[in-house]
């Protein structure tokens, strides 16, 4: 008899009701959660482990009782899960996500079975009597060896389907907490490459009228002498030349609308960090373009305290981008 399809709506709630309760906050990437309940086919504990990925690897390994389950397992499991490496079966330990389901309770033993691979041991045995037999436990691990009586596959659906989403909502909450710290650290960033910016952008009217000074000073220097004997170009001619040069290299080496950029994505930050959600993505572009900013500001440094500013920026920048790796 084939298996019937899965009824969508034994599970839909459940699932809608895991999707809202976790869409609050930012969220590690790591996170352990375990869950216990009854469902027809006997008692089950589920375990999540999470760790970091850059998309969700989902991999379910179940045992047999619960395979007719899978499908609705791997979608509330990714209605829940955006990101990271999620392996379905039994924890061996690692760091890794795994969900372990164990069922122990509404399980026959197939007679038949068990004599073909107790026969099969013996056979073994007597061609390598040193081999270990196999435990009571490895014996029930194999296929085929449990039985399992009938069930109401939507029931099942149901009640597998409660204790995930109990333990995804565990497992959540876990990733919330951790990332409401990354959230901080995340935002004491913000702080410092404003403070950066707010100290240079406060230099720039300081900094232009130095270097026009210097610039306007060599340049009299270098031509003074070159063209003090040219009777057809007078003083104030050279002057008026060497000032519009200055000007052009000063336009040259503004940086406003890189401060300006840069308060922006500071502002942009701090926008997807109150919305919360899985913003790990979304982060990640805008401290790309942070980045370049501090680049283009390194590369127009005219000063010592630009080029101080545009490395503090980078070494802030760059930790942002590591935290950013344990965000959803």
């Amino acid at each position: 008899m084939g298996l019937r399809r899965p009824n969508l709506t034994a599970y839909f709630f459940a699932t809608v009701l895991v999707f809202l309760s976790v869409m609050s906050g930012i969220r590690s990437m790591t996170g352990f959660a375990t869950a216990q309940g009854q469902t027809p086919l006997g008692f089950m504990t589920v375990e999540l482990r999470g760790v970091n990925s850059r998309f969700l690897d989902l991999t379910l390994r179940l045992s047999d009782e619960f395979r007719a389950t899978e499908p609705m397992v791997r979608e509330v499991i990714s209605s829940a899960v955006k990101r990271g490496k999620l392996g379905a079966g039994r924890a061996r330990g690692g760091r890794r996500k795994s969900l372990k389901l164990a069922d122990t309770s509404s399980s026959g033993i197939n007679a038949n079975a068990l004599t073909n691979v107790l026969a099969l041991q013996q056979e073994v045995l007597k061609l390598t009597p040193t081999a270990t037999p196999m435990s009571v436990y490895d014996i029930l691990q194999m296929p085929g060896i449990l039985t399992t009586p009938e069930v109401d596959q939507d029931a099942l659906n149901a009640a597998v389907a409660v204790v995930v989403g109990n333990a995804l909502e565990a497992f959540n909450a876990s990733r919330e907490r951790e990332g409401a710290a990354l959230a901080a650290i995340l935002s004491k960033n913000c702080d410092t490459i404003e403070e950066v910016v707010a100290a240079v952008a406060e230099r720039i009217p300081d900094i232009h009228r130095n270097l026009k000074e210097k610039l306007e000073q060599r340049l009299q220097e270098a031509l003074g002498t070159v063209l003090s004997g040219a009777g057809s170009i007078s003083r104030e001619e050279v002057s008026d030349r060497i000032r519009q040069e200055v000007t052009f290299y000063a336009l040259k080496m503004d940086v406003t609308e890189e401060i300006n950029r840069l308060r922006t994505h500071v502002a942009e930050v701090r926008r997807i960090l109150k919305e919360g959600g899985a913003a790990g993505r979304r982060l990640d572009f805008v401290t790309q373009e942070m980045n370049r900013e501090a680049n283009t500001l390194g590369s127009k440094s005219a000063a010592i305290e630009m080029t101080d500013a545009a490395v503090a920026l980078k070494l802030c920048i760059d930790q942002m981008r590591e935290q950013l790796q344990n965000i959803e």
